[in-house]
């Protein structure tokens, strides 16, 4: 069978070990799979794309299933998507049944990651063979929209939206390539640097600053604590996990993996506004709404298959549209990149090796973290105990190495890491939104040349507003995205007030 020529010995051990990692990433409050994903991703220059690709989707999935473990034993969300697990996963724990919540959250995951990657297998070439018909106009208008969900679901529309287009313009510092429309003039560049920018900022190094320095300086401020004592894990045996905890929560996995999925596909938007609606959905429609945040098993269902249902979800606009549906996505975009692969519409037709590599390698990441978290969940609990203070000195070398050889050896690229290291660790203080920030510097070059090219090919900005139903489609739902921020903007003023 033609499926069966990529999946070799190397293939399945790269997902299996990605996954492993990703799952210890996870269990570790403040390292997240995003992170893992960044340190990791100059590693698969030279596995060839579909084992590098293996590699980065078993740290995806193991990075976002990790995260129940501190959630339920200890009360801190691993990942931002386990916000919702620790309401309910750690007042069971303290009763002395951690382990059944661990399990329980376990199976969880599972099904959401079947759930969002038979999504992605079914929706991914639809929707692309319907954004083949895309022109220049449509494609601008899309990336408009993501722009505009993205500010719609951020804390702040505002600081969103600012944050989006901050973004955009610092990725079009460079040279105004002719390719593009342009002059090629420098734009955006102080004086005296126009050596080093000419190209602008390496995408990678931008990552991996965001990302892995970023988390590192964080836990630096914060004092860098030594970890966990391992009398502190509250793992317990006190009541035995069955698989009768289920009985009558079927429609609630499904729900609430849906949930997760459809809050993938949104540009943007993030694991913990997965899991806040998948357990926000379950409790609004449980019979007993009281006992949830005091231990229902049912929150944690629900909150582990919607962050989990993220996974196949952010993967649809990434590979039908080429506009990254979360931050570790994102990063895949870099992937990508150092294969000189295009994601986009005709991605799937042009690389159905890679797509169906893709298919199989979140299928057995899956597998794979089941089986481990299921059958050795005592040991990678103890992962909360390992001092971080001799974590992260390895893990900023890693960041270090990794973006000085990405491209060759270019110093400069360690610097860009370290200017965009300080710039997510102050944006933090400054309330700026990350995730927009990085999606409107990936699409911001993109947005310019289909811009200038639907001005060049129609000569009028009447374009934007009368080439096809397919643009005023795209129209209605920015301004519905737009009057949507605004109402809940305006209503959680008045619930703060």
């Amino acid at each position: 069978m033609e499926i069966l020529g990529f999946i070799t010995p190397l293939f399945v051990l790269l997902i299996c070990a990605g996954t492993f990692v990703g799952i210890i990433f996870g269990a570790i409050p403040g390292m997240t799979a995003t992170m893992a994903v960044a340190v990791c991703l100059p590693l698969t220059y030279s596995l060839g794309l579909n084992n590098g690709l293996a590699l980065l989707l078993g740290l995806y999935v193991g990075g976002i299933s990790g995260g129940l473990v501190p959630a339920i034993l200890l009360g801190i969300p691993g990942t931002p998507s386990s916000i919702t697990t620790c309401f309910d996963g750690h007042p069971m724990a303290q009763r002395g049944e951690g382990e059944k919540a661990l399990r329980i959250g376990i199976i969880s995951s599972f099904v959401g990651g079947i759930i969002s990657l038979a999504a992605l297998y079914l929706f991914t070439p639809t929707l692309a063979d319907f954004a083949i018909k895309f022109s220049y106009v449509e494609k601008f208008l899309v990336i408009l929209f993501a722009l505009t969900v993205m500010a719609a679901l951020s804390s702040d529309m505002l600081l969103g939206i600012f944050s989006g287009f901050l973004g955009i313009f610092i990725s079009l510092i460079g040279v105004y390539d002719t390719t593009n429309g342009g002059n090629g003039a420098f734009r955006l560049i102080p004086p005296g640097t126009e050596y080093w920018l000419e190209s602008g900022f390496s995408l990678l190094p931008v990552l991996i600053g965001l990302f892995g320095l970023t988390a590192i300086l964080e836990e630096v401020e914060r004092g860098m604590p030594k970890g966990q004592k391992l009398s502190d894990l509250k793992v317990g045996a006190k009541a035995r996990f069955s698989f009768g905890v289920f009985k009558g929560q079927i429609v609630n996995l499904i729900r609430s993996s849906s949930i997760g999925t459809f809050v993938g596909i949104l540009p943007g938007v993030g694991g913990s506004a997965a899991s806040i609606l998948s357990y926000t959905a379950a409790k609004a429609s449980s019979s007993h709404p009281e006992t949830f945040g005091k231990g229902e098993p049912a929150g944690i269902i629900a909150s582990e298959s919607g962050n989990n249902g993220l996974t196949g979800g952010a993967l649809v606009p990434l590979l039908s549209l080429g506009i990254p549906g979360d931050s570790t996505t994102a990063l895949l975009i870099g992937a990508f990149a150092l294969q000189g692969v295009q994601v986009g519409p005709l991605f799937i037709g042009n690389n159905p090796e890679t797509w169906n590599a893709m298919i199989v390698a979140m299928l057995i990441a899956n597998i794979a973290m089941f089986g481990m978290m299921y059958v050795a969940i005592r040991y990678f609990a103890l992962v909360v105990a390992i001092p971080k203070h001799i974590l992260y000195p390895v893990i900023l070398m890693m960041c270090v190495i990794g973006a000085y050889t990405i491209n060759y050896g270019i110093i400069f690229d360690v610097w860009t890491l370290l200017i965009f290291g300080l710039f997510g660790w102050l944006a933090v203080k400054l309330r700026l939104e990350v995730a927009p920030f990085i999606i409107g510097f990936i699409l911001g070059p993109s947005a310019e040349i289909y811009f200038v090219k639907s001005l060049e090919s129609f000569g009028d900005v009447t374009i934007f507003f009368t080439k096809s139903w397919i643009a005023m489609l795209l129209w209605v739902l920015i301004a519905g995205s737009v009057a949507g921020s605004v109402m809940l903007s305006r209503r959680n003023r008045r619930l703060s007030e």
